[in-house]
């Protein structure tokens, strides 16, 4: 994100004001309480679609790579660990969301997720790129984020050949505007969310 975006009231990118509560559905941590900071307009992907979302992934999680750029609560990146993911990497802008996150994986006793209280786009910029199969977005609503953080995915090198990106938007997945080489492989809507999976494929030279 540019140092000039204004503050997200989204997705922990605020002053919390509590705590919120997730539940861990599958994998080793399975049944798992945790707590977040809370606050106004945070939107933690709700347990339903959650369960729908890695239903779709089922085949191509364990093992993979995860990247989170707007991990906010965190329910996605916990939910990927424990359901087996090689490795992950969560960024935040909010030092109270990182820092909490930070505090479940000790708690949980992982090894393997990787944290960094950094804006996300701001990252994917300047940062080395390595690849991950699996991607989650779920950035603030109406901040413009969602395209050019595709965009710097795309074209900086973040996305392994046949990976798999998770997308929540305000707005229908046809009208995004996404790289030309993602397919929209199974999209669904939740209240005013809708939210899609779509799979990468290589741009042939």
């Amino acid at each position: 994100m540019p140092s000039s975006k204004p503050p997200s009231i989204h997705k922990g990118h605020k002053i919390h004001t509590g705590l919120g509560h997730l539940r861990i559905i599958g994998g080793q941590w399975r049944s798992r309480r945790l707590s977040f900071p809370d606050g106004p307009g945070l939107r933690p992907t709700p347990d339903r679609v959650r369960e729908t979302l890695f239903n779709w992934l089922a085949p191509y999680i364990e093992g993979a790579r995860v990247l989170d750029p707007f991990v906010g609560s965190g329910a996605l990146y916990l939910e990927a660990l424990s359901r087996g993911a090689s490795m992950g990497l969560a960024l935040d802008s909010n030092s109270a969301a990182i820092s909490s996150l930070r505090e479940h994986l000790g708690t949980l006793h992982c090894t393997v997720g990787k944290t960094a209280k950094d804006d996300a786009l701001r990252y994917l910029e300047t940062q080395p790129a390595e690849p991950f199969d699996v991607i989650f977005l779920d950035p603030p609503f109406h901040q413009n984020l969602l395209v050019p953080a595709c965009t710097l995915l795309e074209e900086r090198n973040w996305l392994a050949d046949d990976a798999w990106i998770y997308t929540e938007s305000e707005i229908a997945p046809s009208t995004l505007g996404l790289p030309g080489n993602w397919r929209l492989h199974r999209e669904k809507k939740a209240g005013q969310v809708h939210y899609a999976l779509w799979e990468r494929s290589v741009i042939a030279s």
